[in-house]
């Protein structure tokens, strides 16, 4: 069964899978902050090159395993395959969502226990 997904997100997980990043990059609000790999990207157009660096190096697929939200927060749990170390990977991917754009976004590992983490934040 698939898992229904806000619209946003939604067209993130596409746009991911299609390694479209400025279909992906619209998915943002123009101030949006992403966190990854330890470091802060801020603003649409960092997070556009943020988005097309890492396409080019990891060349990631997204499949929806989860869907939890919690106060402001939604948690996607995909299961992610590409040029990334022991792929395929868990990874939690973490949005605040304002106006029909994400405004935060940060991915933490699965294999750390990221529910845990998420449950006790």
């Amino acid at each position: 069964m698939a898992i229904k997904l806000p619209p946003v997100i939604d067209d993130f997980v596409k746009a991911k899978n299609n390694y479209d990043g400025n279909e992906c990059a619209a998915c943002f609000a123009e101030d949006a902050v992403v966190q990854d790999e330890g470091r802060e990207v801020v603003g649409k157009t960092a997070i556009k090159k943020w988005l097309e660096d890492s396409t080019a190096k990891y060349r990631v697929s997204v499949g929806a395993k989860r869907l939890r939200k919690r106060d402001n927060e939604t948690a996607l749990t995909a299961q992610v395959s590409g040029s990334i170390e022991g792929s395929p990977v868990l990874l939690d991917y973490h949005f605040v969502i304002g106006k029909s754009r994400i405004s935060r976004e940060h991915s933490i590992d699965g294999r750390v226990n990221a529910l845990a983490q998420w449950r006790n934040a």
